[in-house]
């Protein structure tokens, strides 16, 4: 619906108005900026994710990259199960998953939209099992499912545009768009300032995460240690690049705390 908004004839906050009042979260229902149509992001993260894949190492270890492959596969289970006793099925429309594991010992993961995954190997030392990786692809594919991508790139293309018509933005697919896309899903670790997800953004992907393992299979109780070795590994020095923007502190353990009794309404063994 807005492909035929000019910017340079509506004021930006009519128009940030206008997004909000029609944009909501799938799963939450809060309102959201949320300017770009699923198809074309859709079909800019799987040219992106190819890009990605042809410039990165995929690992050579076939028990990892299995491991990856089958929890990705768990938890794309789970998600769909769970639209659609939601009935949100059609939120997943033109969803093309694939659960890759990369040779770089960055600490790092990443779900572009259409359900494109990346795990970093060097984040495997902190996941250390199954059921700690799981905590990360959940909260991840939770960050997709939630179009926080959507709008954080929407307020990197408004912020970057200004009066240019933003579908133009989006079918020239210039490398600005394409380094602000990658910035507003954490790709690489090279993309210049990442736009950090907000608070709000990490409260909804660990909750939403924590349903998503649960059902899944994997006892969310799990992600309250990984956050843990993430919170040590931060407090060590540099904080590695998936939290440059996953903050990792007390108080998030403590919402994810808060927030199980509910995922575990969802956990079956």
């Amino acid at each position: 619906m807005f492909k035929s908004i000019n910017m340079k004839s509506i004021s930006w906050m009519l128009l940030l108005a206008l997004i909000v009042s029609c944009a909501t979260v799938p799963l939450t229902g809060r309102r959201q900026l949320n300017l770009i149509p699923a198809t074309e992001l859709n079909n800019l993260s799987f040219q992106q994710y190819s890009d990605f894949l042809q410039n990165h190492k995929l690992s050579k270890n076939a028990q990892q990259t299995q491991l990856v492959k089958n929890v990705g596969k768990n938890i794309q289970k789970a998600v769909e199960v769970y639209f659609k006793q939601k009935d949100l099925t059609h939120h997943l429309r033109g969803y093309k998953w694939e659960f890759n594991l990369v040779e770089d010992k960055l600490v790092n993961a990443f779900c572009m939209p259409g359900g494109k995954v990346v795990i970093y190997t060097g984040i495997l030392p902190l996941t250390k099992d199954e059921a700690g990786l799981a905590t990360v692809m959940g909260h991840e594919i939770a960050h997709a499912i939630a179009n926080h991508g959507n709008e954080r790139m929407s307020q990197g293309l408004v912020a970057s545009f200004g009066s240019v018509a933003l579908d133009q933005a989006m079918k020239k697919k210039s490398a600005e768009t394409r380094a602000i896309f990658n910035a507003a899903y954490g790709v690489g670790a090279t993309v210049g300032v990442m736009l950090p997800f907000s608070r709000l953004h990490e409260s909804e992907a660990d909750r939403l995460g924590l349903i998503f393992m649960a059902m899944a299979g994997y006892d969310p109780h799990n992600a309250v240690n990984f956050w843990k070795r993430m919170a040590a590994k931060k407090g060590g020095g540099a904080p590695p690049e998936f939290l440059s923007t996953h903050p990792s502190d007390q108080t998030r353990i403590n919402k994810i705390q808060k927030a199980m009794p509910e995922a575990m309404r969802y956990y079956k063994k």
